[in-house]
């Protein structure tokens, strides 16, 4: 089954390197170029993506895979052989039903899809996956990422655990746990004096300059952006093979959001699921809220703006598929919110104390967007949702820090313990 009218692979590569991928295709114009390095269209420097040639795949081949991403091999743009290579192995996190939240909110039928349990502890894990695959088949040297945190962690471990050589480069400020979480896998983390858009900016540089540097989401990012379609078939799969009705996604550069519509897109073109009408909502903080605005606004175009909010892997001032998050909202009929950092926290801590689930502060503005949706009418409280949590809180210690902490200090006494209380 083919998405497009593609090139032919470029010289070079291993027979099925890339799976069932047979080119590049711009998301613009539509001009095709061959599989390669390459994230910027030759005749209109558009951004690029993966375009396929799937075969026939059936639901009894994918559950008969491994409990991870590569049970999705067909659908994405790796080796057949990938499951064989030294990989963290991500995905198939757990999809859980969300009684007590949903209870709280509203929500008749309420599900929180939990990346928290990746190897690093966040989505990104999926998407670096890819990108390790790529820049193996493309023969690059060092493995390398500009990040918010997330990524870093991801791009460094991969690395670790494949035997090359990283380089990730960060902004001075970024949270401890996510810093000492990539130091910890390599010596070679480097601080930026500047915000996530300075550190891309770099990045970009560096990998024109230098041969052999696979920047997961820079040169190699039309591969990279793949693994984000894997959240998609997952939901898709675990609810028993059918799309949900209604998602709400947190925004960053926006190549989650849109990554999961073509997921969902591909699964019904290929029969796995029937064509079903879904609504996608995207979730940013309001510091960092381009989107969001453009969305309200009515604008095609995203505006960037300087980030200014705790949510830091969030904190991406000009998201490179803005444009397309806005496309998705509104072809489905959903919509881009977003709230304050105090809401944020309260979102962090409303997860935590409904479903025992302790998320980042991405999480935490995707669960008080959520709130806002349902508040505010966007969102139909009788339609089957579900919303991601894409990282791990103990990352983001900070956020509520000042909000928790013991009930009480008490002498070791059954007397002290009656004083307080609690029975």
């Amino acid at each position: 089954m083919s998405t497009s009218t593609l090139a032919a692979p470029a010289a070079g590569l291993r027979e099925g390197a890339f799976g069932n991928a047979t080119g590049l295709v711009c998301r613009e114009c539509r001009a095709t170029q061959p599989l390669g390095p390459f994230y910027a269209c030759q005749e209109c420097f558009g951004p690029l993506e993966i375009g396929y040639d799937f075969p026939a795949v059936t639901r009894e081949q994918i559950e008969a895979g491994p409990k991870n991403i590569w049970r999705y091999q067909p659908l994405l743009p790796v080796p057949a052989d990938i499951a064989s290579s030294p990989n963290m192995e991500p995905g198939f996190t757990r999809l859980l039903k969300a009684h007590n939240l949903g209870r709280e909110l509203g929500l008749k039928n309420l599900w929180v899809k939990d990346d928290s349990g990746n190897p690093t502890h966040s989505f990104k894990d999926r998407v670096v996956a890819i990108a390790l695959s790529a820049a193996r088949e493309l023969d690059m040297k060092v493995f390398a990422c500009p990040s918010t945190g997330n990524l870093a962690n991801a791009v460094a471990a991969a690395g670790a655990r494949a035997g090359m050589k990283t380089v990730v480069f960060i902004p001075h400020d970024l949270e401890i746990p996510k810093v000492v979480a990539s130091a910890i896998y390599t010596n070679s983390l480097v601080a930026v004096r500047g915000n996530y858009d300075d550190v891309n900016r770099l990045a970009s540089e560096i990998a024109g300059e230098e041969d052999g540097w696979a920047f997961v989401n820079v040169n190699v990012r039309p591969y990279y952006a793949e693994g984000s379609k894997t959240l998609g078939f997952e939901v898709a799969e675990q609810l028993g093979w059918r799309l949900p009705q209604q998602v709400v996604i947190p925004v960053a550069s926006g190549s989650q959001l849109t990554k999961v519509d073509k997921g969902f897109q591909e699964l019904v073109s290929l029969g796995l699921v029937e064509d079903t009408p879904y609504k996608i909502f995207g979730a940013q903080a309001h510091g960092c809220s381009p989107v969001s605005a453009a969305f309200k606004d009515g604008h095609d175009v995203v505006r960037p703006v300087k980030p200014d909010t705790i949510a830091k892997s969030l904190a991406i001032g000009n998201p490179a598929d803005g444009p397309y998050v806005l496309d998705v909202a509104r072809r489905t009929g959903g919509a881009i919110e977003d709230v304050t950092d105090e809401e944020v926290r309260d979102g962090i801590q409303l997860l935590a104390r409904t479903e025992g689930i302790f998320a980042e502060t991405a999480g935490g503005v995707t669960i008080a967007t959520l709130k806002k949706l349902v508040e505010t009418g966007q969102l139909d409280p009788e339609a089957e949702t579900v919303v991601f949590n894409t990282g791990d809180g103990l990352k983001t210690l900070d956020a509520v820090a000042d909000r928790v902490g013991p009930a009480a200090t008490i002498d070791p006494s059954y007397t002290a313990f009656t004083a307080i209380g609690l029975v």
